[in-house]
């Protein structure tokens, strides 16, 4: 069985590498012949650090779908058409809105050195931070602080764009029009009812729709509509649930043979 997770609230707390309870918990789904995916809003340079290096191959959707890694971090990418692109710049200079943009492997960051979005930024210095306008395609934008959230979104919802609200950072994610995280895992060959999801945001809903079953960390009101199981927002919860799917599973082949 393939099982899709995803990363920040999920399997990592609080922007910390996986713990050593969870990887052995993932290591031993992978010894029991499933298959692991990671499906996080993070690019993938920012994805690697929070996994353990045994895992670096193990297929990936990023940027809440617009990256995809399928085998030897060859990276896939879906980005902004320019006039699009220019359309979200100039809506970041009217709202005066610092901002994380990232292209396929280098960013722009324009916000308080201590925003936590910057804690976890390209830790392991793989990347370069570079001026706004030196990147060559924009893949992904997040919005960290503007002068008004709100006009600010209506503004950006007049676009082709896909943009979440996460209330709780108070911080807007931009990805490009018709992608997130099932169209990632649809380029990698996934099909509807083909995998099991954990997740715990607004930005899982695409794949929560698609999975055959759906695992919801803690109760968010939105992703709560399509969740077929809840735990709350406990790793050991969490490590628990991963554990009783696995058994549920190996029970039922069993039961089949």
């Amino acid at each position: 069985m393939k099982f899709v997770f995803d990363l920040d609230g999920t399997i990592c707390f609080k922007g910390k590498p996986l713990s050593k309870q969870m990887i052995n918990a993932l290591e031993v789904l992978v010894d029991r012949g499933h298959e692991i995916i990671f499906a996080s809003a993070r690019p993938i340079r920012d994805l690697l650090p929070i996994l353990p290096p045994q895992m670096h191959h193990f297929p990936m959707v990023g940027g809440n779908g617009a990256f995809v890694v399928t085998k030897g971090l060859n990276i896939s990418t879906v980005h902004f058409d320019s006039s699009t692109a220019d359309d979200i710049i100039k809506i970041i200079k009217t709202f005066e809105a610092d901002y994380l943009v990232d292209s396929a492997w280098d960013y722009a960051y324009s916000g308080n050195y201590e925003h936590p979005i910057r804690r976890n930024l390209d830790p392991d210095q793989r990347a370069r931070n570079v001026r706004l306008e030196d990147l060559n395609e924009i893949v992904k934008v997040v919005i960290l602080r503007s002068t008004d959230v709100q006009k600010m979104l209506i503004e950006l919802r007049e676009l082709p764009i896909v943009t979440y609200l996460h209330e709780s950072e108070d911080i807007i994610d931009i990805s490009p029009k018709d992608v997130n995280k099932w169209t990632g895992l649809q380029m990698m060959g996934i099909a509807p009812l083909d995998f099991i999801a954990f997740g715990n945001d607004a930005n899982d809903v695409p794949m929560f729709r698609q999975a055959m079953r759906s695992i919801c960390i803690g109760n968010h009101p939105e992703l709560m509509l399509f969740t077929s199981e809840q735990v709350i927002s406990d790793e050991e919860q969490v490590i628990n649930k991963i554990i009783e799917v696995m058994e549920e599973l190996m029970c039922s082949t069993n039961a089949e043979r």
